[in-house]
């Protein structure tokens, strides 16, 4: 089947990674088996539209931009997003894929900017990391891990370490919104000398929590 099931496709800034800031194609896929209890898309859980391909890349094709990230919910629990980004990266788009970690990235178009996501202890999904994927990862990929406290920071400190993730791709460390300060993080990353990258949800900044921005 080469229907995927939609919450939304929209248009905005890209809030997070590398391409902060640049007006991007957002292709939010329904569903999701984890239930981090920082996670801002539930309502991406339940619901959505069925398109096919088609469908998909003539909505994308009303924005004017060559970047397009593909999201979620978790978009890879659907089987036929593999087929989603291939077409994409086909027909010349810039597409980066955000993943929670839990899913093999293993058959992932490796044209594609793998955003994975570490799950966290306080996160509470810990458990679903699937630790094979840093196996697959090449170095225009990156790792996220988003940071709820000081225990969750050592933490991603030590995996980070463990490993050697920072010679495989770049490495980001977020603060989990309201939960921790981003100046916070940023002192205990100075203080260490780590060499990851600080990110802040810049849409968040911009707009609040607003559902497709």
């Amino acid at each position: 089947m080469n229907n995927l099931r939609i919450t939304e496709i929209f248009f905005s800034l890209q809030g997070e990674t590398r391409t902060v800031g640049l007006p991007t194609t957002f292709v939010r896929l329904t569903g999701c088996p984890l239930r981090c209890q920082y996670c801002d898309t539930a309502y991406a859980f339940h619901g959505g539209k069925k398109y096919d391909l088609d469908e998909i890349c003539a909505e994308i094709k009303k924005y004017p931009t060559r970047y397009v990230t593909v999201t979620g919910g978790e978009p890879l629990a659907q089987k036929a997003c593999f087929l989603l980004l291939k077409r994409l990266c086909d027909e010349g788009y810039e597409v980066s894929l955000e993943t929670s970690g839990a899913l093999s990235i293993a058959e992932v178009d490796s044209r594609v900017v793998r955003i994975l996501d570490i799950k966290t202890p306080a996160s509470l999904e810990v458990d679903k990391n699937h630790w094979e994927n840093f196996h697959y990862l090449l170095p225009h990929d990156q790792i996220k891990f988003v940071i709820c406290d000081e225990a969750d920071y050592r933490w991603a400190k030590q995996i980070t370490s463990d490993y050697a993730l920072t010679a495989i791709c770049e490495v980001l460390f977020s603060p989990s919104y309201q939960q921790i300060e981003a100046r916070e993080l940023a002192d205990w990353i100075l203080r260490d000398q780590l060499p990851v990258r600080l990110q802040i949800q810049l849409h968040k900044y911009l707009w609040g929590e607003v559902p497709g921005r």
